[in-house]
């Protein structure tokens, strides 16, 4: 198919580009036709290329909220959790003491007995194998798709391979696929059908990665090739071809509009993982349609949306953001007498999250044979009722200057559980043409509700047309026009003291002539930076580490060339280019600039760069045991790095140095030597430190985890610099493949 210049995506683009700028007042610019950002025709095989992709679709930015679904081989033990497959293998452990119990030893009842049939222990024939309801059994698709239309779900889909190596769809790169064995069914294609016939986007999630990089080194080695396959024990080089030719099936066939990925992906080569984007995105040019691929790890450069799993951030966030959450503290598949979080919880974290620039996708556990347990469908059909009610403070709703306000904490990195509020707490999101501003507050406050954010000394609502409660049905409106502002908050009367109908939240909906005013002190966002469409930082947005194509400024709400404010944290520097990926002239801030006017720049950045200023030196500190990296003064190169209570020796100090390629050098001050993964793939191995030889042993990518949280990876292995969690001061610095813990986070700050 031939593409114009200016596609679809790119006209899209053009109209939304300016949509963070009306949302504070001052100067509203309209974007002009020439200034549309061009989506490209072709990627090639580079982060550079694969990095102009529009990260967050417009599309993906107003759904919001969307459902997936833990189902498969792990399904029929029912038992602890998805990671029975792997665990069963562990001697000792409770699924080994089960599977013994129930089904017998597994060197004799295997795993695959659970895709190939057969009795257990007490003469009953196992396998999954669940059978559609038009033949007789529990499972239908369309029943499935439609419960989630019900729940308020944009978008939905399976996963479609867990660790455990069983693909869901009809493969011819792996055997141990639903078409040929065990169910005998296409489970993706009918998955994705029944969503796509009611109007939803597709996801499709792939957790692959882990199937060869640990999850089962307690399994016997196979002898037979093909269960070598299952087993993930084909060796790296034909695992990794594996793991790409399973995702462009997947692509091919199913033509997803997400691909969400589990973690570990740093195992990959970086060959293969930049094959995988550039197919996916040239396929969807071809499909003329904007797609969303999701990580946790392995794709920062790649325009793709970073999850956080069960978590969020604690404030916004800058670019958009995903979680994965569960409808279970217990399992993510389903278990005999799994347990589920309260609607509230599951309301009010999809709140906050929205609030806080992301979306959520909720997983549920069907049972193997097909049905979805009464209890998860009262869940996702409460969610449904709220969002059918009270939806338009949701979808196709933008992020504020600030999240919110009130005593309950929400988020803060991954494996956060969800929190129910209190009508304290107050949630905000604007309309995407910054007129209206949702006030969601969570639980009824009574008589009054006093919004301490509205301040008279933070924002004036001179131009404040009206005052809205939603409605217990949509499109209903109770009008509250009792209200006065002083400098404690924005006060309004409610309709009564009593919430005049049952609802998780309430939402107040205060309409404006014109834009939303300006929010007195700019965006509150603990990021490195943050760029403002107005001078004196009104409206903008705050940007964490990174490269920042017009795409990803554009999906950040910044439209091309519409800047007209900078500023830069202590130990931090931009780099605004005048044209499109980082060409053109360039200029580079390393302190707050309220005026580019003065500088001769005024809206003429196209892309920039967030990074370190290297000639700062930085402290890191373990997130966990608050210690900081520690050189050991003048060492031995290959020494080992420690950590130590923060205090004001140079062994402690670090400039850090982009290359230019995402990646950067850790320099120590006392030393002069840099931190050296040493080529260490086993995980636990220490960090070291060596002269400096330019190897991708010690080259790092440093990735902004939230509120300012880093990751740091080494290039060569994928492994991340690991406190150790509650250490003695002297302990090594070890590394870790990169999981939720908070033992692989670092702070850097400026000495």
């Amino acid at each position: 198919m031939t593409r114009p210049a200016f596609s679809r995506r790119s006209m899209l683009a053009a109209l939304s580009a300016g949509g963070l700028a009306a949302a504070g007042g001052g100067l509203i610019r309209a974007i002009p036709a020439q200034a549309a950002i061009p989506g490209p025709t072709s990627y090639a095989e580079t982060w550079d290329s694969v990095g102009q992709h529009l990260a967050a679709a417009e599309w993906f930015q107003d759904a919001k909220f969307g459902v997936y679904y833990h189902w498969g081989v792990f399904s029929v033990p029912a038992f602890a959790n998805e990671w029975y497959p792997r665990n069963m293998y562990i001697a000792g452990s409770g699924e080994n003491n089960h599977h013994r119990n129930t089904y017998g030893d597994p060197s004799t009842w295997p795993h695959h007995n659970f895709i190939n049939g057969a009795n257990d222990r007490s003469g009953r024939f196992v396998q999954f194998a669940p059978r559609l309801r038009s033949a007789g059994g529990n499972f239908d698709p369309d029943e499935w798709a439609q419960l989630f239309v019900d729940a308020g779900a944009r978008f939905a889909g399976p996963v479609a391979e867990h660790h455990d190596g069983f693909s869901m769809w009809n493969s011819s790169v792996n055997e141990w696929n639903s078409v040929a064995r065990g169910p005998r069914l296409d489970l993706l294609r009918l998955h994705t059908n029944a969503i796509r016939a009611r109007g939803l986007k597709v996801l499709v999630a792939m957790h692959h990665a882990f199937n060869f990089t640990g999850f089962y080194q307690w399994a016997p080695q196979q002898s037979d090739a093909s269960l070598r396959k299952l087993y993930g024990q084909l060796g790296t080089t034909a695992s990794q071809q594996l793991w790409y030719d399973k995702l462009k099936e997947v692509i091919d066939q199913a033509q997803p509009d997400i691909i969400w990925q589990d973690f570990d992906l740093p195992r990959v080569s970086e060959a293969h993982r930049l094959r995988f984007l550039a197919y996916y995105y040239n396929r969807a040019v071809a499909w003329d349609k904007e797609v969303v691929a999701t990580y946790k790890d392995g794709l920062e450069r790649g325009g793709a949306v970073f999850d956080y799993e069960r978590g969020g951030p604690a404030d916004l966030r800058t670019p958009y953001w995903l979680t994965d959450d569960s409808i279970s503290s217990s399992s993510w598949c389903y278990t005999v007498g799994i347990g589920y979080y309260s609607l509230p919880q599951m309301l009010h974290s999809l709140i906050d999250r929205v609030s806080k620039n992301g979306n959520m996708v909720l997983n549920i556990a069907p049972m193997a044979d097909g049905t979805i347990p009464s209890g998860q469908r009262t869940i996702l059909l409460g969610i449904g009722d709220y969002l059918r009610r009270f939806g338009e403070s949701i979808y196709a709703t933008r992020a504020w200057s600030v999240y919110g306000e009130g005593p309950t904490r929400m988020g803060g990195g991954s494996f956060v559980a969800p929190a129910v509020g209190t009508p304290q707490d107050v949630r905000f999101t604007r309309s995407k043409d910054g007129r209206i501003l949702y006030a969601t507050i969570l639980g009824w406050p009574g008589g009054s509700v006093n919004i301490t954010t509205l301040s008279s000394n933070r924002i004036n609502l001179s131009s404040l047309a009206g005052v809205q409660l939603l409605g217990s049905t949509a499109g209903t409106y109770v009008n509250l026009p009792n209200r006065s502002q002083d400098t404690s908050g924005l006060r309004i009367t409610m309709s009564s003291s009593n919430a005049p109908f049952s609802a998780s939240a309430y939402v107040v909906k205060l309409t404006f002539n014109g834009s939303i005013p300006a929010l007195g002190g700019g965006p509150t966002i603990p990021s490195a930076a943050g760029v403002y469409v107005n001078t004196g930082f009104q409206t903008g947005t705050g940007l964490p580490v990174g490269n920042y194509p017009a795409a990803q400024l554009q999906s950040a709400g910044i439209g091309l060339r519409t800047i007209s404010s900078v500023r830069v944290t202590a130990g931090h520097r931009v780099v605004g280019y005048a044209d499109d990926n980082f060409t053109g002239t360039s200029w580079t801030f390393t302190a707050d600039n309220a005026d580019l006017r003065n500088t001769g720049n005024n809206d003429a950045i196209a892309s920039l760069r967030v990074g370190f200023n290297p000639a700062t030196y930085q402290r890191i500190t373990n997130v966990t045991n608050g210690l900081a990296v520690d050189s050991g003064g003048t060492v031995a190169s290959g020494s080992t790095l420690k950590q130590w209570s923060p205090d004001s020796s140079t062994n402690l100090q670090w400039q850090i140095v982009d290359l230019g390629t995402g990646y950067h050098r850790i320099v120590n001050r006392t030393n002069g030597m840099v931190v050296d993964g040493f080529g260490q793939t086993t995980s636990g191995a220490p960090a070291q430190q060596a002269l400096w030889n330019g190897g991708s042993n010690q080259q790092w990518l440093i990735t902004d985890q939230g509120n300012r949280r880093y990751r740091i990876a080494n290039r060569t292995t994928g492994l991340a610099l690991d406190g150790g969690g509650q250490v003695a001061s002297g302990s090594i610095v070890k590394q870790w493949p990169p999981d939720g813990s908070t033992n692989l986070l670092w702070t850097i700050t400026a000495v």
